[in-house]
């Protein structure tokens, strides 16, 4: 890169950019990008939720996540395995789509791996009775009394293991925008044509 170009109109510097944001946030929690928001559907029943980022691959341009393969997104994978994902970071005013296709994980070498680094509190989110949003007759966290606390053994938390699910996003597209006064830029990588282009904001 030239010292004259700034990185924001350079495809290698910018590409840098978003896969050292990406990286950090699976394993920094202050970091805006660990909770992207995943969009997935079909036809008329699109819908969109926070999900925590667990593991960011530029070598393999795959992103993921944990899920209950109890949730509701899991037939909606299954029906349609597109999908995207919006992240934006207010300090560095930059937004980063990526366009996916989605492969669910259960029970196999991947889940394993992933569970074995899933620490203790936050294995108890697999805990629950009832998927969620199973509907209740009063307000819940849907566990039992005896786990609705930190006092549940890690060998008690084992159980929720059959409920846990690993969502891989294989990226197909990157879109990036980066806000500035001084004028705004976008830029947009086709991974799978291995294609980058400019885009007007």
């Amino acid at each position: 890169m030239s010292d004259t170009v700034p990185y924001y109109e350079d495809f290698i510097e910018i590409k840098k950019k978003i896969w050292s944001m990406l990286d950090d946030a699976v394993t920094n929690r202050s970091s805006q990008f660990r909770i992207p928001v995943f969009i997935c559907g079909d036809q008329k029943d699109f819908d969109g939720r926070i999900v925590v980022l667990r593991k960011s691959d530029q070598t393999n341009n795959l992103v993921q996540f944990h899920s209950d393969i109890r949730s509701d997104k899991i037939p909606k994978i299954k029906n349609n395995k597109n999908a995207s994902m919006l992240f934006y970071d207010k300090e560095e005013k930059i937004q980063v789509r990526l366009k996916a296709v989605c492969t669910i994980n259960h029970n196999n070498e991947v889940t394993k791996s992933s569970w074995e680094k899933t620490g203790h509190i936050s294995r108890k989110c697999y805990l629950v009775d009832n998927g969620p949003g199973t509907e209740s007759p009063t307000p819940t966290s849907g566990l039992k009394p005896e786990l609705d606390n930190f006092e549940f053994s890690m060998e008690q938390s084992e159980e929720g293991y059959k409920n846990f699910t690993v969502i891989q996003c294989k990226i197909q597209s990157i879109e990036w925008l980066y806000l500035a006064a001084k004028g705004h830029r976008r830029a947009r990588f086709d991974i799978e044509n291995n294609k980058e282009s400019w885009l007007v904001p």
